[in-house]
């Protein structure tokens, strides 16, 4: 499965927290109406009482437009899951939550070009729900490739020309690429070999692009890791 997914520091500002049931975190729903977080929240402790299709709906939609949502939104799902597996072994959101993840990967192109910002909710919320769900406690494989679809396309020499998208494959990639690289070495090897060339090739990349770029070329080489030297250089250079 290449092209298809099958069902197998931003300011938090105003952010509505609640302790949910049977877990340990806390899930921002900020910028939701009321109806919508009595939604979640019905759907994070009793998900057969509520309407599955609709809540990984609003789930994609809020991450769309809501970076830290976005961030966030993986917990979410996990607990969903995990919420509808004990009470009735069902699988239903999560198919609803990968079919809606497969309209949007095939649109991925369309959104960046209307919206960056909602591009790079995009492949946050994707990436973000790729280290999360887990089959077996083994990565879903069903997301794989079009995870590295979207990390490929963010290393193409006109993305890398755009400090936001830098930003976010540096950060997926410290987030999940130890995972992904485990799944598929060659893709990640691929993946690699453009950042290098585009950092050591590509004109007109903006100082922090470089940096960025160097930095998580240091961080692979090194095994998913920075000496602290190494770290306490590249992020006192961010700082400044």
């Amino acid at each position: 499965m290449y092209n298809v997914i099958t069902a197998s520091n931003l300011t938090l500002g105003n952010i509505t927290c609640k302790k949910m049931e049977n877990s340990k975190e806390d899930y921002k729903i900020q910028s939701l109406d009321l109806e919508t977080q009595k939604l979640l929240k019905t759907a994070l402790k009793e998900p057969s009482t509520v309407d599955l299709e609709k809540v990984s709906n609003v789930i994609v939609d809020q991450s769309l437009k809501d970076q830290v949502f976005s961030k966030e939104a993986g917990r979410i799902c996990y607990t969903i899951v995990q919420a509808e597996a004990k009470h009735n072994n069902g699988n239903v959101f999560r198919r609803n939550l990968l079919n809606r993840l497969q309209l949007e990967f095939v649109a991925r192109e369309d959104t960046r070009l209307r919206s960056l910002q909602e591009w790079v909710c995009f492949v946050t919320f994707i990436c973000n729900v790729f280290d999360y769900l887990k089959v077996n406690n083994m990565p879903m494989v069903a997301l794989v490739h079009p995870v590295f679809d979207c990390l490929l396309r963010l290393a193409q020499p006109d993305s890398l020309n755009n400090e936001e998208e830098v930003d976010c494959l540096v950060l997926q990639l410290h987030r999940i690429g130890d995972q992904l690289e485990k799944m598929d070495g060659q893709k990640m090897d691929e993946l690699f070999y453009l950042l290098r060339d585009g950092f050591l090739l590509q004109e007109g990349l903006s100082s922090m692009a470089r940096l960025l770029l160097l930095e998580i070329l240091e961080f692979r080489a090194g095994g998913w890791m920075l000496s602290d030297t190494a770290q306490k250089y590249y992020y006192s250079e961010v700082t400044d």
